[in-house]
C-alpha cells in the first residue's frame, strides 16, 4: 500500500474567532460540590447571610468542580482579600 501525503489544511483563523464568539456567550452552571454529612432541610431553611457552616474539609482537600454537571477539574478554597475563592489544581 502506497501512502499519500496530504497537505496540512490551513486554518482560517477569522472563521475560528467568529465560531468560539459565538459560543463564548452561553451560559453555564457552575457548581463546587461540597459533601455536608449530616446537613438538613431544616439547617438550609435556616441559613442567613453570612451564616458559617461547618463543612468538616481540610483546607487543602480537593473540591469537585463541574459545569453544567459535567467534572471538569479539582479545586481547593482560599481566601483572597475578604471572598471565598477556589483554585484549579488539577483538570479531570
Amino acid at each position: 500500500m502506497v501512502g499519500t501525503a496530504i497537505a496540512p489544511q490551513k486554518t482560517n483563523t477569522n472563521m475560528d474567532e467568529e465560531a468560539w464568539a459565538q459560543a463564548l456567550l452561553l451560559p453555564c452552571h457552575l457548581t463546587v460540590d461540597l459533601d455536608l454529612p449530616g446537613f438538613t432541610v431544616r439547617d438550609w431553611l435556616q441559613l442567613t447571610r453570612e451564616s458559617v457552616i461547618d463543612s468538616h474539609w481540610q483546607v487543602a482537600a480537593d473540591v469537585p468542580l463541574r459545569v453544567n454537571g459535567v467534572l471538569i477539574a479539582w479545586t481547593e478554597f482560599e481566601v483572597v482579600r475578604n471572598h471565598l475563592a477556589v483554585r484549579v489544581t488539577e483538570l479531570a
